[in-house]
Parts: C-alpha cells; sequence; structure tokens
C-alpha cells in the first residue's frame, strides 16, 4: 500500500479458522508491499479453510503450525514471539477470544499468544450471537484490560446469510491500525491535531462553483502520516483523494466559511484534551499533562467568492450574452483565528520564483505562524501529484526537503515540527 513504510519491521500474523480467513491474504499481501517480514502462525481449524502452503507463497516464509514446529530453529511458539515486532490475529474466532482471556494454550497459536510479552492487535470475525454472547462480551472487555488493541467488527451480510454485526474489519483498516501499533511516537501519542486540505468549494449557484486546483492529497497524506504516529487526528478537507482510516475524525466542507467554523470549533475542542496518561510529578500527587495541540493549514483557501451567491439555477437566456460575475475578498482564515495555546504551520504555494520564498517567510510574521510550509508550483500541473517538494521554513532558518512520495514528505514534515 505504502511502499518502504513498513521496512525494517517484523509482523507476526495468527489466523484462527473462521470463514473470512482468505482476507487475511490480502492483509499478507499489504503488509509485504509496505517492506514488513511477515510470517504466520496457523491453528489447527484455520487449516480446514485455507493450506499452509498458500500462507508460505503469500509471506515468502514458512509457516508455524503443529506438523512444522521445530526447537532447531526459531519456528516455534517462544522464538518466533521473540523474533516479532508486532503480533496480529485476524481472524479472531469466538473460539480463540475466549481462550485467549482465561489464558488456555491447547494449540500453537493460543500458545504463542500467551508467550508474546508484548501489545497484540486482536481482530474477531464471527456470527452476530457468538459474538454478542456475554461470555465472549466479558472475554474482549478482558483483553481490552490486558495488552490487546481489538478491532471493531462490521455489520453487513454475513457467511452465514444472515444481516448482522461480527464481519471482519476490512484488511486495509487493520493495516492502518498495524502501522500505527509499529510506528507511534510519544510525542504525538494523543496529541490533538487539526489538519486541513483541499481547494475550497465557492457556491456561484445551486450549479456552479469557484475552486482551484488543490486535489487534497498533500492534506491527506499529512492527516495519515500523523494517524500512524498516533495522533488524535481531526481532518477537515473538501477532497478526499485516498482511502483513509474509518477510526480517522474525517469532516468534508465545501467554501471558506464553513472551514473557518470547523477550524475554530476543533481548535476550542483540542485545547480541552484528551489527556495523556499520567505523569508522577510526585508520588503523593500524580497529575496528567496535555500536549499542545497541532494547526496544519494545508487547505487552499479561495481568495475571491461570489458576493451574491443564488439559489437554484442561474438560466441562460435570464443572464444573456455577457456575464460580469461579482467577487468580493474572502476573509484570511488562517490571520483571523486565534493560535494561542497551539502550534501553528502554515502552507505556502507560489509560482513566481522570483519573490516566492520572501513571500512565504513574511507569512511567519504575517499571519503569526510557527512554521510554514513552502513549494514552488510550475503550473496547473503541479497540482495533484504524487509527488512534492518543500521547504520548511521558521524564524530560525528553512530546511529543505527533496521532492518525493508526499506521505514520506510528510512524515519528515513530522520530524522537523518536534522542535517547534
Amino acid at each position: 500500500m505504502f511502499p518502504n513504510l513498513l521496512n525494517g519491521k517484523k509482523i507476526l500474523l495468527g489466523v484462527t479458522g473462521s470463514i473470512s480467513i482468505y482476507k487475511s491474504l490480502e492483509l499478507i499481501r499489504l503488509y509485504v508491499k509496505s517492506g514488513a517480514q511477515v510470517r504466520v502462525v496457523m491453528s489447527e481449524s484455520a487449516k480446514k479453510f485455507i493450506t499452509p502452503l498458500t500462507f508460505e507463497t503469500i509471506s515468502m516464509n514458512k509457516v508455524l503450525h503443529r506438523e512444522s514446529e521445530s526447537w532447531d530453529n526459531d519456528l516455534n511458539h517462544i522464538k518466533i514471539g521473540a523474533w516479532a515486532d508486532l503480533f496480529v490475529i485476524a481472524p479472531a474466532s469466538a473460539n480463540t477470544i475466549g481462550k485467549l482471556s482465561n489464558a488456555i494454550a491447547d494449540n500453537l497459536l493460543l500458545q504463542t499468544a500467551l508467550a508474546y510479552p508484548h501489545p497484540k492487535l486482536l481482530c474477531p470475525s464471527a456470527n452476530t450471537n457468538m459474538m454478542q454472547n456475554p461470555i465472549i462480551s466479558h472475554s474482549m472487555k478482558m483483553l481490552a484490560l490486558s495488552n490487546y488493541t481489538i478491532m471493531a467488527t462490521q455489520s453487513k451480510l454475513l457467511a452465514c446469510n444472515t444481516e448482522g454485526d461480527g464481519a471482519l474489519a476490512d484488511p486495509e483498516d487493520i493495516y492502518f491500525h498495524s502501522a500505527q501499533m509499529l510506528l507511534k511516537e510519544e510525542f504525538w501519542q494523543d496529541r490533538r491535531v487539526i489538519v486541513t486540505g483541499g481547494g475550497t468549494i465557492e457556491k456561484i449557484d445551486d450549479v456552479r462553483y469557484l475552486s482551484n486546483f488543490s486535489s487534497g492529497k498533500m492534506g491527506s497524506s499529512l492527516a495519515l502520516a500523523l494517524f500512524f504516529k498516533g495522533a488524535d487526528v481531526n481532518f477537515i478537507s473538501s477532497r478526499f483523494p485516498q482511502r483513509l482510516p474509518k477510526a480517522m475524525h474525517q469532516i468534508s466542507i465545501e467554501g471558506s466559511a464553513e472551514l473557518k467554523e470547523y477550524i475554530v470549533d476543533s481548535i476550542r475542542v483540542a485545547k480541552k484534551g484528551k489527556m495523556t496518561k499520567p505523569t508522577l510529578m510526585s508520588d503523593a500527587n500524580p497529575q496528567l499533562i496535555q500536549k499542545k495541540p497541532f494547526l496544519f493549514m494545508a487547505a487552499a483557501v479561495s481568495d475571491y467568492l461570489p458576493a451574491f451567491p443564488q439559489h437554484g439555477k442561474l438560466k441562460k437566456a435570464d443572464v444573456g450574452e455577457k456575464w460580469s460575475l461579482e467577487l468580493r475578498e474572502s476573509e484570511d482564515i488562517l490571520s483571523s483565528i486565534s493560535k494561542e495555546g497551539i502550534f501553528t504551520v502554515g502552507f505556502k504555494a507560489e509560482m513566481n520564483a522570483d519573490t516566492a520564498l520572501q513571500s512565504a517567510q513574511a507569512m511567519l510574521e504575517k499571519k503569526g505562524v510557527d512554521a510554514v510550509c513552502f513549494n514552488l508550483l510550475h503550473d496547473s500541473s503541479s497540482f495533484g501529484t504524487e509527488q512534492n517538494a518543500l521547504e520548511f521554513i521558521t524564524r530560525e532558518g528553512r530546511v529543505i526537503l527533496d521532492k518525493e512520495e508526499k506521505l514520506s514528505l510528510s512524515l519528515k514534515v513530522l520530524e522537523l515540527c518536534k522542535s517547534l
């Protein structure tokens, strides 16, 4: 999905006896395409659905199951866990969930899970009545209190031909959460961050509008990078050009007035904050420290908007041969909002190479931001590309970030933001 994102990471995938096991093959493909090494441990029930050979072919590694376990190498339930950076169980059947919560280890997958000391990602899949059984519900709560992160199931037509909750989460969402568990950092974890993206859409009438060529890809990549780093992301955009995690808070907007309204409200909520884990200031008086929020203003806000937007559709016959559309200057959102108690990063796109850098540097004082991400455009073809190049400008200086894929570029921007 994202080449090189998981380079050097080692993922152990546990698969159990569920009809949704075929989705785990797609999950392995996503991990491998991102550069991760993947190994699989199977319950005996899982082998009734898919053979170990299939998983070996997809993962390019020997599968651990009852017939393959060996103590001459690391293909056993102790050493394979020591190898892994992350243990994902997908799908996790109701039987497996019940046994895990009671520390029952009567197959290799359960033994591996019991011996694995680090956080694990559990992805349930079962019939609705099985998932809602009070014993399974209690088991899920017990596992959530242990070192398990639990993915929510989906409501859809299940394999038993009944509609209900119990379907395995989409492989893409399991991938997103896996990447977050592997890549999250203390600096960003649980920090509230607002990201804006896309070009605003200013209504002329109910069928026409003014906008710009901004695709929203940079804002979307920033939001995704922040999610991977563990931030509590609120992504506000007019366009959503790529698949994002369902767990990410996303708000769709159109015009600049609506954008400002959501930014102001989001900043207010962010300042209240979600408290981070306790930091002991003293043994007698533990306190919680709130992390300062961030705003990344990557949206391309229209400089002008129609002075008199119309309801319905303006008829050509009523307008006549010539149409003079009256525009008024839009509010400068970034200048107008209060930045007290929040880090603010602005984005500046220019085309005049002679004055572009000076204009970007002036933005620091003019709009009162902490940093500016500046890029020089050539023409309209510069929009909507998969790659970008930026200069990260602060009052202390500037850092040139060479052209690369926008998610990788976003991760570098986040690293620079840690010094603000």
